[in-house]
């Protein structure tokens, strides 16, 4: 059984992510902590509340972050839709968020439980730098992070250089990738090419009739627009979803390695870069390990049994 903390900035790709964990019996969400990135984060939680009541599962959902560590917030209603979620304007879920911050929920649950949990980030770091600022011995407790962002020696998705949760808040990453956590970066490159989920692929899941297929679908309707015009992709383009593949079977991943990483923080050109230095050139010690390749047959079965 496998125990997870969800941190996550939930618009339609976040919420596929969290049903596919919530979806697989051998995994325990113990909580869902949100952090401002793709949306404001009232609106993060009213929609990882409404994906776990969809799956019939009581997890508790803490807010966190309104904002990044220095920097204004930068939404993405461009991409997700005016609610995150393709315009589905969902109902507020019958459970409310928990009082305690998530910053201290993280902390607490993470010394609660010391090498039994996975910590799943799927936006910006801005929650997991102030728990480690507050309190830094965490960074030995989790038996593992595992962080979509970045973009590994490629191309970026909200500037050339850099992708998305780690440009809304670079400092953030900076701290976390140096915090000595176990960490496996997935960037948002594996969602690409093979592994977006074209046409034919969208209607086949569809065709499942699930409540949890036309969910997952429907809520990624400007998503799946904005992959295709604006970003030129074959089709629908799911790095978070492909991120807890992984999770939920480390095989998806084909090739890894551990490097030394760090984060663009200076310049506005190439701020949020993930620099990771393959060849060792800096001669610096890895303190990240890098997912280099997927398999996407592999992740697309993973998605369709949890959408079953």
């Amino acid at each position: 059984m496998q125990r997870l903390i969800i941190d996550t900035d939930t618009a339609s790709d976040d919420a596929v992510a969290i049903l596919m964990a919530l979806r697989s019996p051998e995994v325990h969400v113990e909580a869902i902590t949100i952090v401002a990135g793709n949306v404001p984060v009232e609106m993060g939680a009213r929609n990882a509340g409404y994906t776990a009541q969809l799956c019939g599962r009581e997890v508790p959902i803490y807010i966190g972050c309104e904002r990044p560590l220095v920097r204004e917030p930068h939404w993405a209603f461009f991409f997700h839709g005016p609610d995150g979620m393709g315009g589905m304007n969902l109902p507020p879920p019958r459970r409310p968020p928990e009082p305690e911050h998530a910053v201290d929920a993280l902390i607490r649950l993470i010394r609660s439980a010391p090498g039994e949990l996975t910590l799943v980030t799927l936006g910006p770091l801005t929650n997991v730098a102030m728990a480690l600022r507050k309190a830094p011995d965490i960074a030995g407790k989790v038996k593992q992070c595992v962080v979509m962002g970045g973009a590994a020696c490629t191309v970026g998705n909200i500037t050339p250089a850099a992708e998305y949760n780690i440009w809304v808040d670079p400092e953030a990453a900076r701290i976390v990738l140096h915090s000595g956590m176990p960490i496996l970066m997935v960037g948002w490159e594996h969602s690409r090419g093979p592994a977006a989920l074209t046409e034919a692929e969208i209607e086949a899941l569809y065709a499942l009739d699930t409540p949890f297929a036309r969910f997952a679908m429907d809520c990624n309707r400007s998503a799946l627009e904005a992959s295709v015009k604006w970003l030129g992709e074959p089709g629908l383009t799911l790095p978070d979803p492909v991120t807890m593949a992984i999770v939920l079977e480390p095989e998806v991943c084909t090739a890894r390695g551990r490097h030394f990483v760090d984060v663009e923080t200076d310049s506005e050109l190439t701020r949020g870069m993930t620099v990771v230095d393959r060849l060792g050139v800096t001669g610096r010690a890895p303190n990240v390990e890098v997912c280099w390749a997927i398999d996407p047959a592999r992740w697309k079965t993973v998605l369709r049994r949890c959408l079953q």
